[in-house]
């Protein structure tokens, strides 16, 4: 009795001494992932360059193995950021800008703390304090969603319009040939998404209470109610479109990479600057991108086609007519949680 006493005692410490350095190791990996003190997604950072008050966004993210990868985004392009680290809260890069004397290195030094980033670029040019906010991500399941649902021999549609605030909260509404009614009880979590929708004829009143996952930019699941099941399909309005796409535009100095990120709800960012709308006919894709230097006003106008993950067209500004082409990044890994 005596001894199973003891190898009771030894097993619950050792399984103390597990969890303890189980939960360190959680709270120093969170170095890495999306939390407050996390690395990944888009930082909108501010910084001084002469006289004026720039705005750029660092974008962190994982390769299809798992590296760390990231990018410094502008106006002026894409570039790939070297000799990435972030441990302990503490981010170092390199930057590797080319301009019109030549490529200029800048060293960045500085730490993230509870969704805040903090640092020093320095370059031979001289120091740059640089401060930035994360932006709050869109959730996946926001958007508008064409549905179908099919009961016995009939079929329904309607438009689904979900909406994420800062905090990933949706709201949503219910578009049909029978009007507009609210979504209520949304849940979405690790690509499975629920809601109720109560449904209102002359004579009588229900709930619809649907549960799926989406996939991608489709939705598949059921529709439960007093009056039975249904099977419930959706697709992403504008789908082909959303995403991130990687781009290359051509240029007197050569090519120059840029990013196009579409939100779900088609608004997006050009660069680093916001797209209040991108709109997409079919395969055509169009939208106008407009940022301000001071005084001066630069308007660029893009017209393309999409083709799966391929993009060509052309981009108009004040500069001319420039080629474009893109490629969507797709994620190959599922992300941990």
């Amino acid at each position: 009795m005596k001894h199973q006493i003891n190898r009771s005692i030894c097993g619950l410490l050792t399984l103390a001494l597990f969890l303890s350095v189980a939960t360190q190791t959680i709270a120093q990996g969170q170095g890495g992932r999306g939390g407050r003190g996390g690395l990944y997604g888009d930082w909108k950072i501010s910084y001084q360059f002469g006289e004026r008050t720039m705005q750029s966004i660092l974008a962190f993210s994982r390769d299809s193995e798992g590296n760390q990868t990231g990018a410094w985004i502008s106006f002026f392009g894409s570039s790939e950021l070297k000799d990435l680290s972030f441990e302990n809260n503490q981010l170092q890069f390199t930057q590797t800008r080319q301009g019109r004397n030549g490529e200029t290195t800048s060293k960045f030094t500085g730490s993230i703390e509870e969704g805040k980033l903090t640092g020093t670029l320095k370059s031979e040019q001289g120091n740059s304090k640089i401060t930035g906010e994360r932006t709050p991500r869109t959730s996946r399941a926001s958007g508008s969603w064409a549905m179908k649902i099919k009961a016995g021999e009939r079929e329904y549609t309607g438009t689904l319009n979900l909406k994420s605030d800062t905090s990933g909260d949706l709201t949503g509404e219910w578009t049909s040939q029978r009007g507009t009614a609210k979504v209520d009880a949304i849940t979405y979590s690790r690509e499975e998404l629920a809601f109720k929708r109560t449904i209102k004829t002359e004579d009588n009143e229900w709930v619809m209470a649907f549960t799926g996952n989406i996939s991608g930019n489709t939705l598949t699941g059921v529709a439960k109610s007093e009056r039975g099941e249904a099977e419930v399909t959706g697709e992403k309005v504008g789908g082909a479109a959303i995403g991130t796409w990687n781009l290359e535009i051509t240029s007197e100095r050569g090519p120059r990479n840029q990013r196009l990120r579409v939100n779900s709800n088609l608004s997006g960012l050009y660069g680093s600057t916001a797209v209040e709308k991108i709109s997409l006919d079919g395969n055509k894709v169009s939208f106008v991108s407009t940022v301000k230097f001071g005084d001066r006003e630069f308007t660029s106008d893009f017209k393309g086609t999409i083709d799966g993950d391929s993009l060509t067209g052309e981009i108009t500004s004040g500069q001319g007519n420039r080629k474009v082409t893109g490629k969507k990044v797709v994620r190959n890994f599922r992300r941990t949680r």
